[in-house]
């Protein structure tokens, strides 16, 4: 049972991280689609910002993924 509780609440934990992330990657976004509507190149950093938070995006829900897993797991036996 205390699994069980562990496990939901690393899952809203990975919910809310991966809320966050996402809320810093809208920046680099942001300006990664203006570029592209000014029809001019986007600035580097603003590039690597959106690939390094959109890989610790994808990070965190593999993760969140194999704990909804296990959790599904607990419940079958």
């Amino acid at each position: 049972m205390f699994k069980k509780f562990r496990l939901k609440r690393a899952i809203e934990q990975s919910k809310k991280q991966i809320a966050q992330l996402e809320q810093r990657r809208t920046r680099s976004q942001a300006a990664l689609m203006e570029a592209i509507l000014q029809h001019t190149s986007p600035d580097d950093r603003d590039v690597d910002f959106f690939n390094y938070f959109t890989a610790r995006i994808e990070e965190e829900r593999d993760k969140m993924h194999q704990l909804m897993d296990e959790m599904e797991n607990l419940g079958k036996h």
